[in-house]
């Protein structure tokens, strides 16, 4: 059995939260004060999920690169495979807020999306 200490990061408190864990299963979550922080911690502990921000080149742009994000988390072990897919985007402007950039970041089955609009030079 182990423990670990996390801190919650889903409300402003910062609870101190302890998991135990036996494996991969957690057996107990401590110290949360509200349900957001027990479901955080569990799934801190079984499988981080973050969401991407990055950017990518554009061309014909008002700007040299154009900020994405990803619609919604992704496994944190897929994160080095995204940025390797991010960084081999080039994209032509016009480009409108929400727009598909990648459909299915590292095969994750979650899109990457413009997170502003570009106009043309």
């Amino acid at each position: 059995m182990i423990e670990k200490e996390l801190i919650c990061v889903t409300c402003p408190m910062g609870c101190r939260i302890t998991v135990t864990m036996e494996g991969k299963e957690v057996l107990s979550v401590k110290g949360n004060t509200c349900p957001r922080g027990e479901a955080y911690a569990r799934q801190e502990c079984v499988q981080p999920m973050r969401i991407l921000t990055s950017t990518v080149r554009i061309t014909d742009g008002t700007h040299r690169v154009l900020p994405v994000i990803t619609e919604k988390e992704i496994p944190l072990e897929k994160m080095s495979e995204a940025m390797s897919e991010v960084r081999e985007v080039t994209v032509s402007a016009p480009i409108e807020v929400n727009d598909v950039i990648i459909e299915n970041i590292a095969g994750t089955g979650v899109r990457l999306i413009a997170s502003r609009s570009m106009a043309r030079l």
